[in-house]
């Protein structure tokens, strides 16, 4: 067999130590994020049943109102990481700052619209008149950190386009173990209840928010960049977030869709619906690291002006997806009969979700090249094709979804239109990147 050049050979295993340095450390800390969560849940669920309901009610009022601005990390990276290779580290920084600006300003609106809601919001969801009262109060504490939480998401994409992963892990890291702590210090020896895991959630997440201020600080002062507000820079963040914006939306109306037609479909199988789904969601995060990697890398090769490097480096990545993909696929068919009793003992949901998690293991290599095509053109600022190719894959989707129970299909079926959705998603992505249009060199897009 004809062995590769070795200026080739070279070329690869540079990218692979890149792609390691920065898809490692960002799986942990992606890893970490969601630890806060069932952290409040193991906690708050020794209170009682109704204060359990009322932390699952408000804390997915809060994980839906802080992904919807997941652009803030992903736009910011590739401006930033763009800057970087064009050698200019101040304007990068100062990109930066501005991404974190319009987090906070995003933040403070969303506080205005939670507080005064918060009732109607949980009275939205139906819970009962014993749990809402509970989700009412976590939910109006918790919305006080969410301008943190938009401020890390922010911060986090400018040590991305830094080339910096490894922060980010430590202070999701920190976060965890310093949220975990507070909740019991003030849930239990304060006797604050529900209202203390809340609160030391807050307190956490503007613990990271100041440790990430400070890191940004410091290479803003040491780089001479500008901390001030621009206002014409803030714009430009909101301008390149806005397609983002409609990805991220669209994607939640997939999911949203899949769970509604699940619950339709009878007990059993919405829960094996949220147990594939959790499957998927964790599987996500190992591939969403390499993505994190296309986004800081692809944009800083873009910003010195080397397009054969982007698209060498894009090659390469694609096949750490592919081959990602097929070793968490073999996993899940092996780890199937293991993992369905750390659930559930009903016969009837192991019965729904065994053939919907093999689905979810043979959809796994489509997934990774997904993810990594993703990760590519949000780091090359691709913003806008990617909004007009989720929301194609939307409209794909949905009614290939909602036929599922006017078929009679079942489960299996419903994760069979899920892994349809990543298929079109594939084909929008690598059609993109095959076509090169996406190639757009020099510090600004």
């Amino acid at each position: 067999m004809t062995q590769a050049p070795a200026p080739a050979r070279a070329a690869r295993r540079q990218h692979d130590r890149e792609i390691v340095a920065l898809a490692v450390p960002a799986f942990g800390a992606l890893v970490a994020e969601p630890l806060f969560v069932m952290a409040d849940s193991a906690i708050v669920g020794h209170l009682g049943t109704a204060q359990l309901a009322g932390l699952g009610v408000a804390s997915a009022l809060l994980t839906t109102a802080v992904s919807v601005f997941v652009f803030l990390a992903y736009a910011t990276t590739a401006a930033v990481a763009r800057r970087v290779g064009a050698g200019d580290l101040p304007a990068a920084i100062r990109q930066g700052m501005d991404g974190i600006w319009l987090a906070l300003l995003l933040g403070a609106g969303v506080i205005a619209a939670v507080l005064p809601t918060a009732p109607a919001l949980v009275e939205f969801f139906g819970v009962s008149d014993t749990a809402a009262p509970y989700a009412t109060t976590y939910l109006r504490i918790s919305a006080l950190g969410i301008p943190a939480m938009l401020v890390v998401l922010a911060a986090t994409g400018v040590l991305r386009g830094l080339q910096d992963t490894r922060t980010p892990l430590y202070v999701a890291v920190a976060g965890f173990v310093a949220n975990a702590g507070l909740n019991v210090a003030l849930v239990y020896g304060a006797g604050l209840g529900i209202a203390g895991s809340a609160w030391g959630t807050v307190i956490a997440q503007w613990g990271m928010a100041a440790v990430y201020l400070l890191v940004v600080v410091r290479g803003a002062r040491r780089h001479g960049a500008s901390l001030r507000p621009d206002t014409a820079g803030i714009k430009a963040s909101a301008r390149a977030g806005g397609p983002l914006l409609v990805r991220t939306l669209s994607l939640r109306a997939i999911l949203l869709i899949a769970t509604a037609v699940a619950a339709g479909l009878g007990d059993a199988d919405i829960a094996a619906h949220q147990i594939a789904l959790a499957l998927w969601s964790l599987l996500a995060f190992a591939l969403d690291a390499i993505a994190i990697a296309g986004q800081a890398i692809i944009g800083r090769y873009l910003g010195a002006e080397d397009a054969p490097g982007a698209r060498d480096v894009c090659r390469r990545m694609v096949e750490w997806g592919i081959a990602a993909g097929i070793l968490l696929g073999l996993l899940v068919v092996v780890a199937r009969p293991l993992f369905l009793p750390l659930f559930t003992s009903d016969p009837a949901v192991k019965a729904s979700a065994l053939p919907a998690l093999l689905v979810v293991a043979l959809s796994q290599p489509v997934c990774g090249i997904v993810f990594v095509l993703d990760g590519v053109l949000m780091g090359a600022g691709d913003g806008p094709y990617l909004a007009w190719a989720m929301v194609l894959t939307l409209a794909v989707f949905a009614p290939a979804a909602l036929l599922v129970p006017v078929l009679g299909g079942g489960l299996t079926a419903l994760w069979g239109a899920m892994t349809l959705m990543m298929v079109v998603r594939m084909l929008t992505l690598w059609l993109r990147a095959r076509s090169g249009r996406w190639l757009v060199t020099g510090a600004a897009r």
